[in-house]
């Protein structure tokens, strides 16, 4: 079983290195990196050459944002499986893919979800936000659930059958196909009870100056799904308050 494993930059020369050692790192053996460069201009491309040789694929060229970007690796992905790695971010550990290789072995699903953390940009090990998740229920949704999206593991015929992502939405087309997703009861979905991701803060959408366009999208995906408007915008923000305390508890 292989896994494709997408990342998508555009000028972060200062961690894209981090992100291709974790991925170059994993234990598990069939695996191919595909990394889509929207045409960086900071250096990031030298960084990027440096670890050619253990890339899949890899294109540089201007794009229409983060999603035409995932959209363009996706197609040129030879997996069975595929996961996203954002050029920010790191697996927990070298054996996180053996364990989600192994997961879908176990149960036949077509989705595997699991655990992830938002850590602090300059030192992954401290730990500023938890994403939590838990066994799947239709029930959930309406209340703002949906799981930490670079914990989402997906076969590539799901990805054929249903569409990729949607490049109308600038912030949100992940919340959007991941709604997609978890509301189709024909698409089996298995919790993995371990951490995944460590995502770096201050990705595309973590930043306050976007949070006014991200609620704008979320409201227009909540709203075409036929949730319940502004009570599932509220609860699904409101959900990220425990994530930031828990790391704080913790300590203590």
């Amino acid at each position: 079983m292989k896994i494709s494993i997408v990342t998508v930059v555009y000028n972060n020369q200062a961690y894209i290195a981090d992100c291709l050692r974790s991925v170059q790192s994993q234990t598990y053996p069939q695996v191919e990196h595909i990394v889509i460069d929207g045409g960086s201009t900071d250096g990031t491309q030298k960084k990027i050459e440096t670890f050619k040789q253990g890339l899949a694929y890899y294109k540089s060229e201007k794009d229409k944002g983060l999603y035409d970007g995932l959209n363009k690796g996706i197609q040129q992905a030879t997996g069975d499986i595929i996961g996203i790695l954002h050029s920010d971010d790191l697996f927990y550990e070298p054996d996180t893919l053996q364990k989600i290789a192994k997961a879908f072995q176990e149960t036949d699903a077509d989705i595997v979800y699991a655990k992830g953390q938002y850590v602090e940009k300059t030192n992954p090990e401290i730990v500023k936000r938890i994403y939590p998740a838990k066994q799947f229920s239709k029930y959930d949704i309406p209340f703002g659930w949906v799981p930490l999206h670079t914990t989402i593991y997906v076969r590539k015929e799901v990805f054929e059958k249903y569409g990729l992502y949607k490049t109308s939405y600038r912030i949100a087309s992940d919340y959007e196909i991941s709604l997609r997703w978890f509301l189709n009861a024909t698409i089996k979905k298995v919790y993995l009870n371990e951490w995944v991701v460590k995502m770096r803060l201050g990705g595309k959408s973590t930043t306050a100056s976007l949070q006014k366009k991200k609620s704008a999208e979320d409201l227009e995906i909540i709203q075409h799904y036929g949730l319940y408007g502004y009570f599932t915008l509220m609860c699904k923000i409101s959900r990220k308050i425990p994530q930031y305390i828990l790391p704080l508890l913790k300590k203590y």
